[in-house]
């Protein structure tokens, strides 16, 4: 019997010392970059999860103006910038938001930027439109 038990710990730790294979699937990041037509303003969401998120949710039934837009990502970018300023949700808001509400961005960008602050409301719980 003590054979027995010598020989399984021994065979547990040749198992455990073992190299192990990822079993993940590496997902190639890329990029999401929406322009406006004149091509003077993008938005480049990284997330890879943020394109499969939007696609479930929107649709033109549910458009809004482009001036709603930029009401609602003036109130979002401020308070990004604010929680970037002050390290708070510092693991998801890791860069400082450039976001001039004088500025025309066009539809294609502000709604694209609006939906990626619902995205992360929803996925992070951060509030930054309410």
């Amino acid at each position: 019997m003590k054979k027995w038990i010598l020989l399984i710990a021994v065979a547990s730790s040749l198992v455990a010392c073992a190299p192990q294979k990822s079993l993940q699937n590496v997902q190639k990041q890329e990029a999401i970059v929406i322009a406006d037509d004149s091509l003077q303003h993008e938005i480049i969401i990284i997330d890879p999860d943020f394109e499969r998120w939007y696609l479930s949710r929107y649709n033109q039934a549910m458009d809004r103006s482009d001036s709603y837009y930029q009401s609602m990502n003036r109130i979002g970018a401020l308070k990004w910038n604010q929680y970037y300023n002050t390290g708070k949700y510092f693991r998801i808001i890791s860069n400082y938001l450039d976001y001039q509400p004088g500025i025309d961005y066009g539809l294609e960008v502000n709604r694209k930027l609006y939906w990626y602050f619902k995205y992360i409301e929803e996925q992070f719980r951060v509030p930054l439109l309410r």
